[in-house]
């Protein structure tokens, strides 16, 4: 299961269990490249907070009237049917997800194939691949990763193309999934990561031993 060959969709959310999900932005990578993106904003279901407006600028009069996210259960449950899902920093866009839909329909388990689960997870995590291998670039941080790598001319180029004109930057939720989803390509192109799988990069990807043992079985009993 070379990572290559199999959809891995990255995912961003803007909002918080308060305010509720209030922008997503989905970048498809298959074949080595961005095979599709998504992104659209989403009603609030609690307060946004003033604070949080002044950090992802989506304020209540911005998502007055746009659909809740709950309405894309489909589309998010079709997405970890296809692929693993990843994003930088996991842990937060897992929460969010799980606190709408705990469970997604059962699913591919991509890091033991042959085997199924209906869990959301594991993620593929850029937020922990990094710090891992290359601790000199220091702990994981989005912005600082991008610009370290010499990644940011071209994470503004695919931004022209493919985000909304007034979301072209960071704490926008498609522009930082397109972040991620750079970074995770400038990881896997790397020579030394060019036999990278699907399962080993899904192992990588948490920093727990047991979980990541857990991982490694390929029976359950």
């Amino acid at each position: 299961m070379h990572w290559a060959d199999t959809p891995i969709h990255f995912i961003d959310f803007e909002g918080n269990r308060t305010s509720g999900i209030l922008e997503f932005g989905v970048v498809t990578l298959r074949g080595d490249g961005i095979a599709a993106v998504r992104t659209r904003t989403c009603g609030a279901v609690g307060r946004i907070a003033p604070e949080d407006v002044a950090v992802h600028g989506l304020a209540e009069s911005r998502v007055a009237g746009q659909a809740p996210f709950r309405d894309e259960w489909d589309y998010f449950a079709k997405l970890r049917e296809q692929g693993p899902l990843a994003a930088h920093f996991a842990q937060a866009e897992n929460h969010l997800l799980k606190s709408v839909w705990p469970y997604p329909r059962q699913s591919p388990d991509f890091a033991r194939p042959g085997l199924s689960a209906a869990e959301w997870g594991p993620w593929i995590d850029t937020g922990r691949l990094y710090p891992q291998f290359f601790p000199s670039l220091g702990d994981g941080k989005l912005e600082e990763l991008v610009a370290q790598l010499g990644l940011q001319a071209e994470l503004d180029r695919a931004a022209v193309h493919h985000c909304p004109a007034d979301r072209c930057h960071y704490h926008a939720a498609l522009y930082d999934a397109l972040a991620g989803a750079l970074l995770l390509l400038a990881l896997v192109r790397r020579p030394e990561f060019a036999g990278a799988t699907i399962p080993w990069l899904l192992q990588m990807s948490t920093l727990d031993a047991a979980k990541r043992t857990a991982l490694r079985q390929t029976d359950l009993f």
